[in-house]
């Protein structure tokens, strides 16, 4: 059985979705370094960044990082089309998963704790650093619905990992605002992602309404 440490309304709802997909057992233990009360030491000794989602699998050995937990799961079970079978198209997701993960979370990182950046840096330079953080995240996003073309979603006739972590990824730090006037198109495919009957379930839990 996997266990999975994550929290409500957090990265980790990308992988309980695709733990649901694969159908395959799990065991969700709540951990977050902002929570008191939660598993955190817990975590800690899986992970000593304390970040969830992290994904300790039967054998006992600790899978971090979104894109690669998910990776691991589309390989390991195929059946679930987590990725796709043709092998052009899984090299493509591949590559839009490590997009998201190099690209759009590493920019939240910087606007989310800008003060890690910049040594003595008061109020100011703080904005300063979350500004240009943004500009850089939205151009991500971008350049990502320019080049992910959905058939209809990016993952083929069903939801794959590349949906569920663009759809999540996508709900933070004004991304979506944005995308509402820059790529219309593509937020309307990332709203129909959380609203996919095979999504919706576990999506509605973290994000009730």
């Amino acid at each position: 059985m996997y266990t999975l440490y994550g929290f409500k309304g957090c990265g980790s709802a990308v992988v309980e979705i695709a733990l649901e997909l694969t159908a395959q057992p799990y065991r969700l233990v709540e951990a977050a370094s902002w929570e008191p009360g939660s598993a955190v030491d817990q975590l800690q000794q899986c992970n000593p960044l304390k970040q969830i989602p992290t994904l300790q699998l039967a054998d006992g050995s600790v899978l971090t990082e979104s894109a690669a937990i998910l990776l691991h799961l589309g390989l390991s079970h195929p059946a679930s089309r987590l990725l796709p079978d043709d092998e052009a198209q899984r090299a493509q997701a591949i590559r839009g998963l490590v997009f998201i993960a190099a690209n759009c979370y590493a920019a939240i990182g910087v606007i989310d704790y800008p003060e890690r950046w910049c040594v003595n840096a008061d109020e100011a330079v703080k904005e300063q650093i979350r500004q240009r953080a943004r500009e850089r995240l939205y151009n991500y996003w971008e350049i990502f619905a320019d080049t992910y073309v959905a058939s209809p979603f990016l993952g083929g006739a069903e939801p794959g990992a590349l949906d569920l972590l663009a759809a999540v990824v996508s709900k933070w730090s004004g991304a979506r605002t944005h995308l509402a006037t820059a790529r219309p198109a593509f937020l309307a495919l990332i709203e129909s992602i959380e609203t996919h009957p095979r999504v919706a379930p576990v999506w509605q839990r973290h994000w009730p309404g």
